[in-house]
């Protein structure tokens, strides 16, 4: 079986790179390394491999977005395998298989030798993500971190609570929308809608604890008008799970689709791709992935959300 590694360029210090690829040729496997050039590349490769119909396990060296362009070139191939090598500052998906993600995932031996799954996918206007989709203030956020990177002495998570600060107390909270939900049709003004296959977005936030990325379910999550100060309020119970507590300030449902519009672009983001438009679809896609893991972690929930 051959071991494509597709390697971000961008994503982590020199010397973590060095250190993978010390890791590979000790492996003594089948393997190839492969810097990507530019965006798309990672997808290209996955897909190439895929057409050449040999049996391969792709590894998605980088964070959230590498991830994303492997997954979209490598779904629906039933002679491929996907993991994420977490070299990124968030990889937000890994989270489902516990705290000790980062570490184990790192294990390239573990890893190689790991059991699969098969993953759903969600498709978004013909995106493809493994992990969380959301397009309200949340998106917008997101979507604003890279401006703050580049400021001198500013930090990964620093970037994000200086978005945060910006999108929340200058841009404005809500955005007009029309939510369409399995029948149930809400238009107004809205705060936060996110799509859950996985469990966790935005460095740590964790909407649907129970979510699961093999059940052919989308969990999803709307926020409609709120203050700042209950956003502020409401903000660190949404990040927990614990959704349930607050039906009238956080509708929920969990179904195969959803589809939403705007008079203006709306900015979506698609396991830390950004999109934008003025309508949506997301669906749960009719193709899925082959998803490979250490032994020794699991992506099953261990304790449900409590009350809080």
């Amino acid at each position: 079986m051959k071991h494509l590694f597709i390697v971000n360029p961008s994503a982590g210090k020199p010397r973590a790179k060095q250190a993978l690829e010390r890791q590979i040729r000790a492996l003594g496997l089948d393997s190839e390394i492969v810097y990507t050039q530019g965006p798309g590349h990672a997808r290209s490769l996955a897909r190439a491999a895929g057409e050449r119909g040999e049996p391969a396990r792709i590894y998605a060296c980088g964070g959230d977005g590498t991830l994303n362009e492997v997954v979209n070139g490598a779904a629906g191939f039933e002679n491929l395998a996907v993991t994420n090598v977490p070299l990124g500052t968030g990889n937000d998906f890994l989270k489902i298989f516990g705290p000790d993600c980062r570490q184990a995932f790192l294990d390239l031996e573990a890893l190689s030798r790991g059991p699969e799954a098969t993953f759903d996918l969600m498709d978004c206007n013909g995106l493809l993500g493994i992990g969380v989709i959301c397009a309200g203030v949340d998106a917008r956020i997101a979507a604003d971190v890279h401006h703050y990177k580049s400021l001198p002495l500013v930090s990964g998570i620093g970037a994000y609570i200086l978005s945060l600060v910006v999108n929340v107390l200058f841009k404005g909270i809500v955005r007009p929308m029309t939510v369409e939900m399995g029948g149930r049709t809400y238009a107004g003004k809205t705060a936060i809608l996110c799509i859950c296959n996985g469990r966790y977005y935005g460095g740590g936030f964790m909407p649907v604890g129970e979510a699961m990325p093999d059940d052919g379910v989308l969990d999803m999550l709307l926020v409609p008008k709120v203050s700042r100060f209950t956003f502020f309020r409401l903000v660190g119970k949404y990040a927990r799970g614990l959704y349930r507590n607050y039906p009238r300030l956080i509708r929920d449902y969990h179904g195969q689709s959803v589809t939403f519009s705007a008079p203006h672009p709306i900015t979506v983001v698609v396991d830390g791709e950004v999109m934008r438009d003025t309508a949506f679809t997301v669906r749960l896609s009719d193709k899925a992935v082959r998803f490979f893991y250490p032994a020794r972690v699991h992506y099953a929930p261990k304790d449900a959300p409590g009350p809080g």
